[in-house]
Formats: C-alpha cells, structure tokens, sequence
C-alpha cells in the first residue's frame, strides 16, 4: 500500500504540475485572478512533501496517511485548494485503512464498493464545508464523480467504478458554462472543477494503467467572446485565510459569524485543526471571528486588487540574475564560477516550489532567470515564477531537464542584452544540447533498453533508457555513441561520486580516437547516484 500510495500522490502531483498554466488560464470564478491550477498544484504538493517526509522517517502507514491529509489541510490554498484538501481527508483515510489489510485491485468488487463509498463521503463533506455552496464549480464535479461511481453498481469491478466516476466528472465539467452565467459568458468551464478531474484521471492511470486521452485547451473553452469589463470581479475585496486551533464544537459558531461577511466560506479540517477561507471586505472581523472561536495563525491576507504596478514603483531595478539547482558540489561550483546562484534545497531533498519561491525573493533582483535542470523541479520552478510574477517580478524559468542543459544555458548568459534576448538565447543554448548519463540500477526491473539486474549500468539518452550494460565506461561510451548519431562539435563530461577511476579519461580517448573533430571538455560534478552526465553540442 505505501507503493502505491507515493506512486499516486507523486503522479498526481505530476499531472497538476502538468495542467496548472491550463487551470489558471479557465479561472474566472469566484475572483478572476487566474490562479486556481497554481493553488490547486501547491495545495497537493504540500501534502506530497508531508508525506514523503513521514515515509523518510520510517512512520507507520498510518502516519504517513495522517501526514498527507494534514498537510493538504496546512497548505491549502485558494478555494479550490482548501475545497479539494476537504476532499482528500474524506476520503484517503478510509481507503488508507482499508488497503492496510486488503491489497488494492482493480479487479475486485468489493474495491469498487469501497471506491464509490469514498468518494460519496468526499463530495458529502465538501458540500458541507461551503458555506454557500454553489453549483457549475468543484462541488458540482465531486458529486457527479460520486453519483457516476454509485452508478456503476454494488457489484462492479474497481476499475469499472472508476471509469463510471471520471466519465461523469469530465460530463459534468462540460456543462459548468451552463451552471454559472460567469462561466458562460468567458466561454470556460469550472477552474476547480478541471483540476478535480485531472487527479481523477491520475488515480484511475495509478490503479487500471488506463491512460486518459490527451485532452486539447480548446475542449475546455467554449468560443464566445466576451468583452474585457464582463470579467471585473464583483464582491469582497479580500481574500482571508488562515489555519485554526479550535475545538470542533466552535466551528458552527465561526461559521455563523463569518457568512454575513462576504461570500466564498470554506472551513475544513477536525481534530483542532482547521482552515479558514472567506472573501471579505473587513478583514478585521473575520479575523476576530477566528479569535473567538480558538487560536488563529499562519494568518494571509490577498488583496484582489492589481498591485504588479505599485509593486514595481516601489522598488528600483535591481539587476538581473540566474538561479540555478545544482546536483552535486561540483556542478555547484561550476554553476557558482558562471555567474549563477545556486538553490539550496533542504538537506537530501529536490527543490520544491517554496525553495525556488524563495531563491527568487531573497534574490533581490527584477529579473530572475531560472534553470531547474531536473525533470521532476520544472512544475515546481513554474508554480514558484507564477507567484513571482504577482510581487512584480519578471521571471523566467528555462525548461533545463538536465544539468549539463544548464550549463549550456548558462555559457551563452549575457546581463547585458536585453531579458527577453537573453531568455531566447539561453533557451536555444538548453535546447541544442543532446544529454545522457549513466546510472546504476537498484533492483531487478524491464526497462525500454531491456531486462536489467542489481549493479547492472543503465545508459540514459534524454529521459529514456537505451543501454543496459555492465561497466559503467563502455556504457558511457555507448551512450556518446547515441548521443554523436547527430552530429556534435563539443562534448563535456560531468562525472559523479562514484565514477569509476579513469573513466573520464577513457572517454577523452575514444572520442578523440572516434571523432577527433569533437572537444571534449571534463567536469568533476560529485553527484550521487550517476557516475557520468554526458552531454553533446
């Protein structure tokens, strides 16, 4: 069950990663500020990284589940994201406890009922969260996932529950113009509700390996023109969040004092643990409803207003850098000596929105350039520049999968070229770099090059495994080989921790032997778990 269950969570993750520019682009209701796929992505990664935490530290399943569901509840952001960390505590748990002694199979009815309970529970307590529930948004796709489920029948395979439940969630997405007039006249449908979706897809993948077909923008928007001053938000002018430690007898009472307020109620969480949502135009009284009722902290306040022009007249331009992550001390180095700063994830731990959120703030300049280099902290360093971007800054991250991507970014940086020029040049730089690396595997495994043993090398070209071999050298020379089918004038060598002794020096004589036309530069990178990153350009 713990598997599958990080296997999930990461996947979802993944998929809102994914979808987030999508979610923000359709978001228009309640307040049009274009930030429910970021809230959405950031509300679920904060659960992931709880977990994975408690997992690290050898917590009992339990635990770990416990982690996941609090964490949703402590990182929720926006409405959707507190609505959508209602429904995971419904529902998780119960399945938590129930995969503990039965193993999950989507073959199994008896996994189908357990399904269509669950996620009744969760669109029942989500319901109840809203002080004012309304329909054509997340609320209305959760309920017809559940309804879709129960319609499935007592006696239907798990798999069949789920296809039942993402059919009708993705039908009922589809008529959420119809629901809500705000919709209707952008020509979208239900942020929120799309984002549900997308982790209803991401389960039914984890569970049955059904793919869901790539679905294009335009099936979310429907073509209706709309005229810029239809969108204006009208209501509150501020959005207040905050966690709570309350008894749970309080919480009818909060309610009632926070509903005459304004509109947009959420409040979700038990066991003393609670997070409000409101819009409001007096901030103040919502926060002493939440004073009354128990111990208000971690308060935010959003004002809805644009602020990206005060913003920047506040402060003066203050240059311009490159962030960078950095997979060992070496390859930090070479990143520090070019001009970069290096994030510094927390210890042992990729980089996650908060790192590079930071990285940008505490930069303290107007423009940031960003090179993830690693596939898996894109999403991450997309969410962080989309927040950036609200406190005025321009920031743009450079899709660098791999390091040696950012090294090439980084040889053709010029601070003095314009940002948008720079942007471009270091774009193509990343993008005109073919990359591999050699790494070791752990465990028995089919992988694309075929069946590999423990110990055996695995030789990566861009993401996929084309070389199992048995000496990590020949494997990286086999993986230059690729890599050369192309054409190169320049190859550079990066190895790790545990690169085998001479190795760089084999490879310098085989490509000088081969391809004498082709440099090889050489790099001490000190990364873990890859003897070698490759690259050619």
């Amino acid at each position: 069950m713990r598997t599958l269950f990080a296997r999930w969570r990461r996947e979802c993750v993944a998929a809102l990663g994914e979808a987030r520019e999508e979610i923000d682009a359709l978001n228009v209701y309640p307040v049009p500020d274009a930030d429910t796929g970021t809230n959405v992505y950031l509300t679920m990664e904060a659960a992931t990284r709880a977990a994975d935490e408690a997992d690290d530290r050898g917590d009992p399943a339990a635990q770990v589940v416990r982690a996941f569901v609090d964490g949703a509840l402590r990182g929720a952001r926006g409405n959707s994201g507190v609505i959508l960390s209602q429904l995971l505590r419904a529902c998780v748990p119960a399945l938590a406890v129930a995969a503990a002694t039965t193993p999950v199979d989507p073959r199994d009815p008896a996994w189908g009922a357990r399904l269509a309970e669950a996620l009744d529970a969760a669109a029942t307590a989500a319901w109840q969260a809203v002080g004012e529930p309304v329909e054509g948004t997340i609320l209305t796709v959760a309920r017809a996932a559940a309804d879709g489920a129960a319609s499935a029948g007592e006696t239907a395979l798990a798999s069949a529950v789920l296809r039942a439940a993402t059919t009708a969630a993705h039908e009922a997405l589809a008529r959420t113009p119809d629901q809500l007039e705000r919709l209707r006249r952008a020509g979208v449908v239900d942020a929120g509700g799309r984002a549900l979706t997308v982790v209803l897809d991401t389960t039914e993948w984890v569970l049955t390996g059904r793919r869901p077909p790539v679905a294009p923008r335009s099936r979310h928007v429907i073509p209706v023109p709309v005229p810029d001053n239809d969108l204006s938000p009208e209501g509150p002018s501020y959005e207040v969040m905050y966690l709570l430690d309350a008894a749970d007898d309080q919480v009818p009472t909060l309610r009632a004092a926070l509903a005459p307020l304004g509109d947009s109620l959420v409040v979700v969480g038990g066991d003393r643990l609670w997070n409000v949502h409101v819009h409001v135009d007096d901030v103040g009284a919502a926060i002493e409803a939440g004073i009354a009722a128990g111990r208000p902290y971690r308060i935010v306040v959003t004002h809805f207003a644009e602020q990206v022009a005060a913003a920047a007249a506040m402060h003066a331009p203050r240059g311009r850098v490159v962030l960078a992550t950095a997979a060992g001390p070496g390859l930090a180095a070479l990143f520090t000596q070019a001009g970069a700063t290096v994030i510094t994830p927390r210890e042992g731990r990729r980089c996650s929105t908060a790192d590079v959120l930071a990285a940008v703030r505490d930069s303290g300049a107007d423009e940031v350039v960003v090179l993830p280099n690693d596939r898996e902290v894109v999403t991450a360093a997309e969410a962080a520049a989309r927040q950036a971007r609200e406190d005025g800054l321009r920031v743009a991250v450079i899709p660098t999968r791999a390091q040696v991507e950012g090294l090439a970014a980084l040889a053709v940086h010029e601070p003095g070229r314009g940002f948008d020029d720079d942007v471009v040049h270091m774009t193509g730089a990343a993008g005109h770099t073919r990359h591999g690396a050699v790494t070791i595997a752990r465990g028995r495994a089919m992988t694309s090059a075929g069946p590999c043993e423990p110990g055996d090398a695995l030789g990566v070209v861009d993401g996929d495994f084309r070389v199992v071999g048995s000496d990590v050298a020949e494997t990286a020379q086999r993986v230059l080989d690729i890599l050369l089918g192309g054409g190169g004038e320049l190859v550079t060598v990066v190895t790790g921790a545990d690169a085998p002794g001479g190795m760089a020096a084999r490879l310098e004589a085989y490509v000088a032997r081969d391809r004498p036309e082709v440099d090889v530069l050489v790099h001490e990178g000190g990364q873990e778990r890859y003897p070698v990153f490759l690259a050619v350009e």
